[in-house]
């Protein structure tokens, strides 16, 4: 496998003040590791409702390729105390790093064996996300998370994590057995994220919460559109948008970056007044605000040298 420095150690920035971590605690035990969670409260005097509505915690997954990446990334912790110094609690969390040590390969002869490790990394990802949904709901009073009030955020590998996990909520699978029948996330946030399948185009048995989707149009990691073969298929932003939720009356707003690759991965800064609206428009007031936006904007960064492939990655 190919050393490159970890994604998230490229976009590292400056700390915009000390985050205040209000616990951490073990959620569950791996035989490879064991599983834990971060929680930062909202900041002392920040409004946490909106119209008389509480609003939701951030669980965030973070990205890293299945390979690397840690919950409390340096480049995350501003956009954490963004959250929180407007009102949101953050719980970041753990998974198992499903393609650590496995050599991936992309040419014609390996695509099947490749495809059916990244769908089980996402897979293992899913389970291990709904352990720290379940450690949240049978530990509320102690964490002071509501688990009944998550959107579930991710960004690279996480946000593919976070999308499967938003969609086998409303297509249960064995791993929601762990969760309370009828258990759904507030919103789904996804940062450069990919819909990783086995059984052709994803469907929702219920509809399913607003999706907020990033991607560059120019990614080359993480699918934007889709890629298919056999049974397995990757689908990404644009594909979701348009064939799924467009098509089935979903609430979704997506932002399309021209001239941007892998690196919309880890633009939760400059997206921050999108995410803003989102939170509070279409999962807290509930409206059916519905946005496609192809954007060519100077404010948001290219970062030419993080233009990643998965021949870089693996």
């Amino acid at each position: 496998m190919k050393r490159i420095i970890a994604l998230s150690a490229l976009f590292i920035c400056a700390t915009l003040g000390a985050q205040e971590l209000s616990g951490t605690y073990m959620v569950a035990e791996r035989d490879t590791c064991n599983l834990y969670m971060d929680v930062y409260l909202p900041a002392p005097g920040s409004e946490t409702t909106l119209d008389g509505a509480a609003k939701p915690a951030i669980l965030y997954v973070f990205g890293g390729g299945f390979i690397s990446g840690r919950r409390n990334d340096p480049f995350c912790l501003p956009w954490f105390k963004v959250l929180t110094d407007n009102g949101y609690g953050v719980v970041a969390v753990d998974y198992r790093l499903g393609l650590k040590g496995i050599k991936m390969r992309f040419d014609l002869f390996h695509l099947f064996e490749s495809a059916r490790h990244t769908k089980r990394a996402v897979d293992i990802g899913v389970e291990d996300v709904f352990a720290s949904v379940r450690y949240l709901i049978d530990n509320a009073d102690t964490i002071g998370i509501d688990p009944n009030n998550l959107v579930i955020a991710g960004s690279s590998a996480g946000a593919m994590i976070s999308l499967s996990s938003g969609l086998e909520t409303c297509s249960p699978t064995e791993r929601t057995a762990i969760l309370p029948e009828g258990f759904r996330f507030k919103g789904v946030m996804s940062f450069a994220g990919a819909i990783m399948s086995d059984t052709g185009t994803p469907e929702y048995a219920v509809e399913p919460a607003p999706h907020l989707l990033f991607h560059g149009t120019e990614d080359a990691a993480v699918n934007y559109g889709s890629r298919a073969f056999g049974r397995y298929g990757m689908f990404g932003s644009s594909y979701l948008a348009d064939k799924v939720f467009s098509k089935n009356g979903y609430v979704y707003q997506i932002y399309r970056y021209q001239g941007h690759g892998h690196d919309i991965a880890a633009h939760m800064m400059a997206t921050w007044p999108e995410q803003k609206r989102f939170l509070e428009v279409n999962v807290i007031q509930g409206q059916r605000r519905i946005v496609d936006a192809t954007l060519d904007d100077p404010t948001v960064p290219v970062w030419k040298s993080i233009s990643i492939s998965l021949d870089d990655i693996y």
